[in-house]
């Protein structure tokens, strides 16, 4: 495509061959496929390379390749025609908004990619002002131009409209517009007539080169750095990752922590992007984003600067989280058979070492032992609990609840503008469901022949297991997004919408003939030959109230008949419980067990007689 690969060269005195960019979009819009286009095309991997075979070559984490979104922040660095780009791949939900926040300082420029059917979404809004706010110059890309349904006038006349609305100064009104067909590794200055025409991402790169500004030089004034992220190196230790903002750095220079007076560290090691991987220099120079070695203590948002120096830069302000959850040592009857990490002090190291590189988290310790774990949204907490798990934890967490704040006396709570695109055919569901939850409708309109948008206002509480309960309901096609847009007093309670639940009466084995019995009640969670323990929740009742059984319970047989003569017993498959239907499930007298090995839902008082007696104490 464009001849050999260059390999980098890093010069003291020459940064207006380098071009920062960030990638910023809503989610599903074809973001990372982009990137993968980018990466291929400018030869940053040999022909017969397997990533020139791999699809979403940036989302490298297994969550990521499992759920097919961006989770955090990746680095990479292409060369196009001697021109050193250095991209950054933010993630493109809503939960993971912190990742964009603190790492959009390291770009002088952005791309922001926009699907050509939904047209701007809530986190493009978000993305948007966060990049005009930095000051950062905005190239638009209007992706997947191919799609049957694509309104291209609509969507960009609602991309000038945002433009209007989140534009600082008139400048930031002129953005060029590119279209794209993204899979297909396809970029257009013009909208084309025909999608098939040959085509490569050349246009976009050029633009790239053309339209966004070289890092400033601040070469002569003293080494000065924000981290904005960190990795781990089995050699190096802990690498620290940002935008030299002023200054020079060397291997073996001596460098303090601003935030952290006297410290003193030797850089052991600096490192530039180089394609996917990381190539070692003797130095790096203002405006390139680089990695260092040597300085284990620091944290992202701390600043790195030479011997002397006391100022530290201006640290990227994280949006705060929405909800928190309980999370403690597991308390089971199964507790410490599971996992690696069961105490409460591995939990709290654990917990402690995320926050260094999860901004959007917040842990508290609460005075009964257990932790108050806030974050972003049910995704950005279930990802997380997802990896505690992967790593060998095995822990219990209690519902999720939306966090209020005090303001002038009055208790507010967040609330989000949500939307929703979904097939006519399932209008009724969405108003339905959306009217018992309290929102409020902003606006809808048809998309096409086929589908409907609906923007709502509603609280963040009742978010909580609607975004599970819809893909049910409408049978997976349903698109749902939503971003917090301010706080409101707090309103009336929601109605519970779910059922009771079947409670384990015995601990043992679970058979076929007590699970028919438990079937005969309502929908059942485990299988035949699983191990149950008093007080685990084994399934959903079809009525309201809670109902204890025994799926222990096997068919008496007498001496005549000493084994069934009524056949195998058919039973309805059992409903997977997964980490996420388990959040949005659990109500606040219950629990999820969450271990290496399985998910079990329990009552947080495991003994029946106990647990009436706790109600009748309630009711009185």
């Amino acid at each position: 495509m464009y001849g050999r690969r260059i390999f980098f060269v890093q010069k003291l005195s020459n940064m207006k061959n380098v071009r920062n960019v960030a990638i910023i979009a809503h989610i599903d819009h074809g973001k990372t496929t982009l990137v993968d286009a980018l990466l291929k095309q400018t030869h940053t991997f040999r022909e017969n390379q397997e990533e020139m075979g791999t699809d979403r070559i940036l989302d490298s984490d297994d969550q990521e390749k499992e759920r097919g979104i961006t989770i955090t922040a990746k680095n990479c660095a292409i060369d196009f025609e001697g021109t050193k780009i250095n991209i950054i791949d933010t993630p493109g939900h809503a939960d993971f908004s912190g990742e964009v926040e603190r790492t959009l300082g390291m770009a002088d420029g952005a791309l922001l990619i926009i699907d050509a059917q939904e047209g701007p979404m809530p986190q493009t809004r978000f993305v948007l002002r966060k990049a005009l706010e930095l000051g950062l110059k905005i190239i638009v890309v209007i992706n997947k131009i191919d799609k049957p349904y694509a309104r291209i006038p609509y969507v960009i006349e609602k991309t000038e409209n945002l433009f209007l609305d989140l534009a600082g100064n008139e400048e930031q009104l002129n953005f060029p517009v590119l279209y794209s067909v993204g899979k297909d590794g396809k970029v257009f200055e013009n909208l084309p007539k025909d999608f098939n025409i040959n085509a490569d991402v050349s246009p976009l790169l050029r633009k790239i080169v053309d339209f966004i500004p070289s890092p400033k030089s601040n070469d002569n004034k003293k080494f000065k750095m924000l981290i904005s992220s960190f990795e781990h190196d089995s050699y190096s230790g802990r690498i620290l990752i940002g935008r030299i903002h002023q200054g020079i750095v060397k291997k073996g220079q001596k460098v303090t922590l601003v935030q952290k007076p006297n410290t003193s560290y030797v850089v052991e090691k600096v490192f530039v992007s180089e394609g996917l991987s990381k190539k070692e220099v003797e130095h790096a120079v203002s405006g390139d984003i680089v990695a260092l070695a040597g300085i284990g203590d620091a944290k992202i948002g701390e600043t790195i600067a030479d011997l002397g120096e006391t100022k530290a830069l201006p640290v990227m302000e994280i949006s705060e989280p929405t909800l928190h959850i309980a999370i403690g040592p597991n308390t089971s009857p199964f507790s410490g058979r599971e996992g690696e990490f069961s105490t409460s002090r591995q939990l709290e190291e654990r917990l402690n070492r995320e926050m260094e590189r999860n901004l959007s988290l917040r842990v508290k310790k609460n005075a009964n032992g257990r932790f108050e774990v806030s974050g972003r949204g049910e995704l950005h907490l279930a990802v997380f609990l997802e990896e505690l798990r992967r790593d060998g934890y095995e822990f219990e967490v209690e519902k999720p609840e939306v966090i209020v704040k005090e303001i002038d006396g009055v208790k507010n709570e967040p609330v989000e503008e949500l939307d929703i695109l979904v097939l006519k055919e399932y209008v009724g569901v969405i108003n339905q469901e959306l009217g018992k939850r309290g929102a409020t409708l902003v606006s809808t309109a048809p998309i096409n022949d086929r589908e409907v948008e609906f923007v709502y206002r509603i609280p963040t509480r009742a978010l909580i297991g609607l975004r599970s309960l819809l893909l049910t309901q409408t049978k997976g096609t349903v698109m749902f997004n939503s971003q917090v847009v301010g706080y409101q007093p707090v309103g009336k309670p929601i109605q519970k919408s779910r059922n009771g639940v079947l409670v384990a009466s015995q601990s043992g084995d679970a058979f076929s003939y007590g699970l028919r019995a438990a079937q005969q009640r309502g929908t059942t969670f485990v299988d035949p030959g699983v191990i149950v323990y008093e007080g685990m929740i084994i399934g959903q009742n079809v009525k309201d109230e809670d109902i204890a059984i025994n799926v222990c319970k096997g068919k008496k047989l007498t001496n005549v008949r000493s084994k069934s003569s009524d056949g195998v017993i058919q039973l309805a498959p059992p409903i997977e419980m997964t980490l996420e239907k388990g959040l949005n499930f659990i109500e606040s007298d219950e629990l999820m067990e969450i271990t290496p090995q399985n998910i079990r839902l329990r009552k947080k008082i495991l003994n029946e007689g106990e647990r009436r007696k706790f109600q009748k104490k309630l009711v009185s």
